[in-house]
């Protein structure tokens, strides 16, 4: 970021990689890599993308994803110098050893770009789909991150577990940082054993806003319950980073997408250039030091459009 900068917290733009959600069209890949250059030229600090197969939610078609791996390879190559982020990659999918090589590769690939958000896997029915098993998540979550963490952060491990195992298994070469790239968990919700898992194991946390109030006094009593889960595993709760995705209309945009919520739900920030940095500036004085933008139109022309409130918000 230019040292002129004013800007409070980084701000991320969510790249769109499913059928239906490139504001009413399904973007090919080569409009995800369009998506965030163009990002990258506007200004953001940081472009993200999600992890699923086929959902199939109800009252809706199914909807196909690109596969997350192989695209955040090609956003390496695609831009140059913006922060790359899964939002949240599924422990579910792949086995955790593979998981941490993939972070290693694409924490190269991107010079220290990457950041690895981790999550369990919401959507039974994609499990099934492609043959991955669903029952006991959060179980199987804590295990994965029993693998994932100690690998990226040291390199090697022998483990043994429940659900995995993993014998002399060894990262080699590590990539450009010693530790692995920082690693961010998200949830749906804010349950107790999530919280704790990420108070103990994460170095951000996500709070997927965009179902619901994507308003920074939606922060507080979430705030609260983040702070406890630090304090009950004895961190203190300043270490955890702080970061939510929200859905945003763009100012003088209009959009088929107001809702990201598989049953039409939440309330998007909307409002003028100025009064969304202003709003952002308020996520800022709540304790977030990222947010991932939604945007509607969740386009290259949306992306654009978003430019004028980053300005905005540099100019403090």
């Amino acid at each position: 970021m230019d040292g002129a900068r004013k800007r409070p917290l980084k701000v991320g733009a969510f790249i769109p990689v499913v059928e239906g959600e490139m504001d009413g069209g399904s973007p090919r890949g080569a409009d995800v890599l369009a998506m965030a250059r163009m990002a990258e030229a506007a200004g953001f600090d940081s472009v993200w993308i999600p992890d699923h197969l086929l959902i199939h939610d109800e009252g809706r078609d199914p909807q196909g994803f690109w596969e997350c791996g192989a695209l955040l390879g090609a956003l390496t190559v695609a831009t140059s110098h913006v922060e790359i982020g899964t939002l949240v990659m599924a422990t579910s999918f792949r086995n955790p050893t593979l998981t941490a090589k993939i972070a290693d590769t694409i924490d190269e690939l991107s010079g220290g770009r990457f950041t690895l958000g981790l999550g369990t896997g919401r959507h039974e029915p994609e499990h099934r789909a492609f043959g991955y098993p669903f029952a006991r998540q959060v179980d199987r979550f804590e295990e994965a991150l029993q693998v994932i963490v100690p690998l990226l952060r040291e390199g090697r491990l022998d483990f043994d577990g429940v659900y995995y195992a993993a014998r002399a298994c060894e990262l080699r070469p590590r990539g450009p940082r010693p530790n692995g790239p920082p690693i961010l968990i998200g949830a749906l919700g804010t349950g107790p054993r999530m919280l704790a898992l990420t108070a103990r194991y994460a170095d951000l946390w996500n709070g997927w806003l965009t179902w619901g109030r994507s308003w920074p006094d939606a922060i507080p009593p979430i705030r609260e319950k983040i702070d406890a889960a630090c304090a009950a595993v004895g961190r203190d709760p300043a270490s955890l980073a702080r970061t939510v995705a929200i859905l945003v209309e763009v100012p003088g945009q209009t959009s088929n997408l107001v809702s990201t919520s598989p049953t039409g739900s939440g309330e998007p920030l909307t409002g003028s250039a100025e009064e969304i940095a202003d709003a952002l500036r308020g996520f800022a004085r709540e304790g977030i030091s990222h947010v991932q933008i939604i945007h509607a139109p969740s386009t290259v022309a949306g992306i654009e459009a978003f430019a004028p409130v980053l300005e905005e918000l540099d100019r403090g």
